[in-house]
């Protein structure tokens, strides 16, 4: 259902209120430039500290600026299975294609927790979701045999999972049980090119806020099996993907996206806050080595 070039999209801020305009903007340059879908509100759009209100407009704002162009797949997941339950209905009755749901993060619960809760979510809500690993933030790991479980379960329904779990050999495990149709896309724009090739068929991406371009075109060459190409591009954006975590995102993403775009602002909320100045220099650096600045 997903493959290719997806931004998690940043969330702009001006003066502490969301700024409409800016995120529009960037949702249609997004499009123009060859993304092949959307998230808003996931972790690099700074969910953590957005009102549900606001959550909910920028849903609304996607469907509206992508115009149908492209999926939006809304980041929902809570660890309140009942607050994930309404984003996920928002988000459906708003036009979204998909959810992005994470792994319930604080709460820590076991496996069969998991299988409950997304399993619940899948019964109550139509709308495909997307699950998202990422035990670094979540302190829980959605192992490969609930994956296939609920992908077992629910065909349809759990259509994918963004995976940062790190652990390439879930590929294949995903892969053998589930086959082509589950789609597997990858979490981190560092490991994205072993990750297409032991089976991905995409990312979700930090990177691509700021290379749209670049990044689609990696992901074309890479899903076509055009390996030179897709080495190149790699190395041409690899100094940039590790920069943009030299702090703690989005602060170095929205300081790289202040100082290339012009009509972004730097602004994070807390308790993020902007980037240092030693990786200022690193994303400066990486800018340059892409051919961005």
């Amino acid at each position: 259902m997903f493959s290719g070039s997806i931004p998690a999209l940043v969330t702009p801020f001006q003066a502490g209120a969301i700024d409409e305009a800016a995120f529009c903007r960037l949702v249609e340059w997004q499009v123009a430039e060859g993304s092949s879908a959307l998230v808003p509100c996931g972790t690099t759009g700074e969910a953590p500290t957005i009102t549900s209100e606001e959550q909910h407009r920028l849903f609304e704002l996607c469907v509206e600026a992508a115009a149908g162009k492209v999926p939006v797949i809304a980041g929902c997941g809570s660890n309140d299975t009942q607050t994930a339950k309404w984003h996920m209905q928002v988000a459906r009755d708003l036009g979204c294609q998909a959810a992005l749901m994470v792994a319930p993060y604080y709460n820590r619960p076991t496996q069969a927790g998991l299988l409950a809760h997304f399993s619940y979510l899948a019964e109550a809500v139509d709308l495909p979701m997307v699950l998202y690993n990422v035990p670094g933030r979540t302190v829980t790991d959605i192992k490969p045999e609930t994956t296939i479980e609920l992908a077992r379960r629910f065909p349809g329904r759990i259509v994918g999972i963004k995976d940062a779990s790190g652990d390439m050999t879930r590929l294949t495990a995903h892969r053998m049980a589930l086959g082509e149709g589950f789609a597997q896309i990858c979490g981190n724009d560092d490991m994205a090119l072993q990750y297409n090739a032991g089976g991905g068929v995409g990312c979700i991406s930090v990177t691509a806020n700021i290379a749209p371009r670049l990044c689609a075109q990696f992901q074309a060459a890479s899903l076509a099996g055009d390996t030179v190409r897709a080495h190149e591009l790699n190395q041409q954006l690899f100094p940039l993907h590790q920069a943009l975590f030299t702090d703690a995102s989005p602060g170095p993403l929205k300081y790289a996206m202040a100082k290339v775009l012009g009509w972004i602002s730097e602004e994070v909320r807390l308790p993020i806050v902007a980037s240092s100045a030693e990786s200022r220099k690193a994303v400066d650096a990486g800018l340059e080595w892409a051919g961005l600045t």
